[in-house]
């Protein structure tokens, strides 16, 4: 029982201890200069937006290895940028393409309805949504759904692109630094913008076109100037 006993008390203590980490760290962003503030905070928002754009790219190809590849007998082409493998003439099984299809779209609507139903649709809207009305509203956990449920159904050849769960997992990302640091209205709907621009600069390999994308996307007819 001894160990035990002094589990509870250790693992408080270490929250409480990232607690005060992140309520000092709030509280820096909240003093320093625009410049300073906004180095920093971008830093951290690409790097892990970044990252998490990375690990959606490499379960999409996982999930289209194994549904497409091994069990349909079919190799997808890709551009010359990654890998430039080209594709197979014809599929060694086409019969269970359905089947294939059907099963990754019903596993990933079960993760979603499950366990984060905030996680359904493509992402992109969500995103907006996100930036305009509730910018510290985007829950960790809708962030791995959305990873492992469009992975599970685009890799399975469900109709789909990457840049919509991208925008909406790297946005995710941007919403979680907006509570730890508790940033204000105005900066967390920045952080977020910038979360969508940074994954999907990541998983297109077009850091340019994501930040222009992150300013534009959010207005039908206008762009935000501070993203």
């Amino acid at each position: 029982m001894g160990p035990l006993s002094e589990e509870g008390p250790l693992h408080l203590s270490r929250a409480v201890r990232a607690r005060a980490v992140a309520a000092r760290a709030g509280r820096w962003v909240s003093s320093a200069s625009y410049l300073k503030k906004w180095i920093v905070l971008s830093v951290l928002i690409g790097a892990v937006a970044g990252l998490g754009a990375i690990v959606f790219y490499e379960a999409l190809v996982l999930c289209t290895h194994f549904f497409l590849g091994v069990l349909a007998g079919y190799q997808i082409p890709t551009p010359t940028g990654e890998r430039g493998l080209a594709g197979s003439a014809s599929f060694a099984r086409p019969w269970l393409l359905p089947l294939i299809t059907g099963f990754g779209a019903l596993l990933g609507a079960l993760l979603v309805f499950g366990i984060a139903p905030e996680a359904q649709g493509h992402g992109t809207d969500a995103a907006i949504s996100a930036v305009h009305h509730n910018p510290r509203g985007l829950r960790f956990r809708a962030v791995v759904v959305k990873i492992v449920a469009s992975a599970l159904t685009i890799g399975s050849g469900g109709s789909g692109g990457r840049e919509g769960p991208t925008a909406q997992i790297s946005a995710g990302f941007g919403s979680l630094l907006s509570r730890i640091l508790d940033l204000e209205p105005a900066d967390s709907r920045v952080a977020v913008a910038s979360g969508i621009g940074s994954g999907i600069g990541a998983i297109f390999g077009a850091p340019l076109g994501g930040a222009v994308l992150a300013a534009e996307i959010l207005y039908r007819d206008d762009f935000d100037p501070t993203a």
